[in-house]
C-alpha cells in the first residue's frame, strides 16, 4: 500500500500546476459550450464548392422549363397536322373530325367553328384560338354590294375563255389578287381545264361577290375533253381518276355498288361517309347514272 500511496503524493508547485490545468480545460469546455463559431460572415470553400453546383442546377433546371414550355405561334386551323394537334393537346379523335372535315374541302372560318368541327374543349379553345390566323378575307369580309352597285354581266360571245384566262386578267376583276388569280389556274390545271363555271365554286377564298363578278366577265368556251362515266359500269382505277373522288371514297362507291347491285341516284351515295354530298353538282360533270 505504501508503494501504491508513494504514486499520488505530489509537492506543493505539481498540486498547483495540476490545479490550473484542470481550470483551463473547465474554460475550455465553457468556451465551446457557449460560443457559437458558425456565426461568422466568412464561408468555407466546401460552402462556395456547394453554392456553385446549386446555382449549375438551378440554372439547368431554369433551361429545361423553358425548353418544355410549348411556344405557339398563330397559325391557319385548317392546316393543323397530326403533329401539330398533338403538341397542341388536342385528342386523336379531334384531329381525325378536323381531317375528315378537310378532306370534303370545307374550310374553318372562326374559332366557333373550329369547336362544332373538333369537338375541343372550352379550356383547350381558350388557350389555342387567340393564334388562330385566317385568311384576310375571312377577318376583313367586304362589304355587300349594295343594290345601285349593278354587275355589268357580259354576253357569251362577249366573255373571255376561263380556261385559257392568264392570272394577269383574272386579278382585273375587283377583289381577285395575286393569291387568288394564281389559286384558280392552279386548280384549274389540277382537273385539267373547268367543265362548267360552278367549278369555281371549289377554289378557296373566292367568296360569292367575287365568283359573281368573275363570271359575269369570263366563262367556259373551251371544255377539256371528257366522257362521262357510268357509275354503274366504271373500274376502280378510272373512277378514282375523277375530280372530287380519290382512291378511298371510289374504293367505298364500288364496294357499295357490289353490295347493293346498282346505284340508282347520285344521292344514294350520300350515305357514304366519305361522299361529297355538297358537290354532287360538280360530280355529275363527270360522271351518270344510267
Amino acid at each position: 500500500m505504501k508503494g501504491i500511496r508513494s504514486h499520488f503524493v505530489f509537492s506543493r508547485n505539481q498540486q498547483n500546476g495540476i490545479f490550473l490545468l484542470v481550470l483551463i480545460a473547465i474554460v475550455l469546455q465553457g468556451v465551446f459550450y457557449f460560443i457559437d463559431f458558425n456565426t461568422g460572415k466568412s464561408i468555407s470553400v466546401e460552402d462556395e464548392e456547394i453554392k456553385r453546383f446549386q446555382q449549375q442546377i438551378d440554372s439547368i433546371r431554369s433551361a429545361r422549363a423553358e425548353a418544355d414550355t410549348l411556344k405557339i405561334y398563330p397559325f391557319n386551323p385548317n392546316y393543323i397536322t397530326d403533329y401539330r394537334g398533338y403538341t397542341l393537346g388536342m385528342s386523336l379523335k379531334e384531329i381525325d373530325r378536323l381531317h375528315k372535315y378537310r378532306a370534303g374541302d370545307k374550310w374553318v372560318n372562326s374559332a366557333e367553328e373550329f369547336q362544332k368541327v373538333t369537338g375541343v374543349s372550352d379550356s383547350l379553345l381558350k388557350i389555342i384560338s387567340p393564334y388562330f390566323k385566317f385568311p384576310e378575307w375571312v377577318t376583313k369580309p367586304r362589304p355587300s354590294l349594295s343594290p345601285k352597285t349593278a354587275l355589268v354581266h357580259r354576253s357569251f360571245s362577249e366573255k373571255a375563255d376561263l380556261n385559257t384566262a392568264s392570272a394577269e386578267e383574272l386579278r382585273e376583276i375587283n377583289g381577285i389578287g395575286e393569291v387568288l388569280s394564281r389559286r384558280i389556274i392552279t386548280y384549274r390545271n389540277k382537273i385539267g381545264g373547268f367543265v362548267n363555271d360552278i367549278q369555281l365554286k371549289d377554289i378557296y377564298g373566292l367568296d360569292y361577290e367575287t365568283r359573281e363578278k368573275l363570271k359575269a366577265q369570263f366563262t367556259v368556251k373551251s371544255k377539256p375533253s371528257i366522257e362521262l362515266l357510268n357509275i354503274n359500269e366504271v373500274g376502280l382505277l378510272e373512277l378514282s381518276e375523277v375530280p372530287y373522288i380519290g382512291y378511298e371514297l371510289a374504293r367505298e362507291i364500288i364496294d357499295y355498288r357490289l353490295l347493293h347491285e346498282k346505284i340508282d341516284s347520285f344521292e344514294e351515295l350520300s350515305k357514304l361517309e366519305r361522299f361529297p354530298g355538297d358537290k354532287i353538282d360538280r360530280i355529275q360533270l363527270y360522271l351518270s347514272i344510267d
